[in-house]
C-alpha cells in the first residue's frame, strides 16, 4: 500500500501496481481521425509515452514495460512507416530533455527484442540509451522493440535445446529454466496491463510475466490518453481483489 493522491479519491492508502505494462495502441487511427500524417501521430505518441512514464513516477510506480514495436509490426508494416518510427526513436534518444528526465528520475532503460530486425543506426541509438542509464536502479523502463510473445517463448526453447546439445545431456526443463532463457528474463511479473484504442486483447504481450496481470482496456487512442485516464486505470486496479489462485 502506498500513500497517494489519485484522482479525486479521499482515501489515503490505495493499492498501486508495482509493475505496469503498456500497449500504446491507436496512433494510426488517431492520425486519420485528425487528418494528420503518421510522423505527427507517432511523434505525439512518443511524447505521450514520456509524459506517461513521468505520471507513473509521480504516482509511485517504479517499473514500466512498454511495447514500442512488435515482431508483427516489423514484418507487416510498410518500409516508409517503419523508417518514420526508427527516425523518431533516434530523435528521442538524442534529445537532451529526454536524457535529463531519465537521469533526474534515476531510470534504467532496457531494450528487449530481436534487434537484428531493425536498422543498425536505430539499434545503436537504443543501445546508447541503455548505456547512458545503466548506472540507475531506482526505476526501470523496459522497451519491447521487435518483440513478440510467441517468439520470446520460441527463443527460450531453442536456447535450452542448444544448451542440451552442447553439453551432450538432457537439460531439465522446468519453470526456472524456461524463465532464465527468455529474451525477457530480466522482466518481473506484471501487475497491470493497460491497452489503449478500445482493443480488448493482449496480442502476445509478455505471456510469461502476465499470467496474473490485471487488464485495463481504455477506449481512447494512445495520443489522447491523459493523466486523468491513467488515474482511472490505477483506481480500477486498486478496487480489484487479486487472489493468485487462492
Amino acid at each position: 500500500m502506498f500513500s497517494s493522491k489519485i484522482g479525486n479519491a479521499k482515501r489515503k492508502d490505495i493499492s498501486l501496481p508495482k509493475h505496469v505494462g503498456l500497449i500504446p495502441d491507436g496512433n494510426r487511427r488517431w492520425a486519420r481521425t485528425h487528418r494528420l500524417n503518421l510522423e505527427q501521430a507517432y511523434d505525439l505518441g512518443i511524447k505521450k509515452f514520456i509524459n506517461f512514464s513521468e505520471w507513473l513516477v509521480d504516482m509511485g510506480v517504479n517499473t514500466l514495460t512498454a511495447w514500442a514495436l512488435s515482431y508483427e509490426n516489423v514484418s507487416n508494416r510498410s518500409k516508409s512507416e517503419l523508417n518514420t518510427l526508427y527516425s523518431l526513436y533516434i530523435k528521442a534518444v538524442n534529445d537532451p530533455e529526454v536524457i535529463n528526465l531519465l537521469k533526474k528520475n534515476r531510470v534504467h532503460v532496457n531494450i528487449i527484442g530481436d534487434l537484428s530486425l531493425i536498422p543498425k543506426k536505430t539499434r545503436d541509438a537504443l543501445h546508447k540509451l541503455e548505456t547512458l542509464t545503466a548506472m540507475y536502479r531506482d526505476r526501470t523502463i523496459n522497451l519491447l522493440v521487435a518483440y513478440g510473445g510467441r517468439e520470446d517463448l520460441e527463443y527460450a526453447m531453442k536456447r535450452i535445446a542448444a544448451k542440451s546439445a552442447a553439453g551432450g545431456r538432457r537439460v531439465r526443463i522446468d519453470y526456472d529454466e524456461i524463465r532464465k532463457n527468455l529474451l525477457t528474463s530480466a522482466v518481473t511479473d506484471v501487475d497491470m496491463i493497460i491497452r489503449t484504442s478500445g482493443e480488448k486483447r493482449t496480442s502476445g504481450f509478455l505471456p510469461w510475466q502476465s499470467t496474473y496481470a490485471e487488464l485495463y482496456f481504455a477506449r481512447k487512442y494512445w495520443p489522447e490518453f491523459s493523466k486523468r485516464d491513467l488515474k482511472r486505470a490505477i483506481d480500477a486496479f486498486s478496487r480489484r481483489q487479486r487472489r493468485f489462485g487462492k
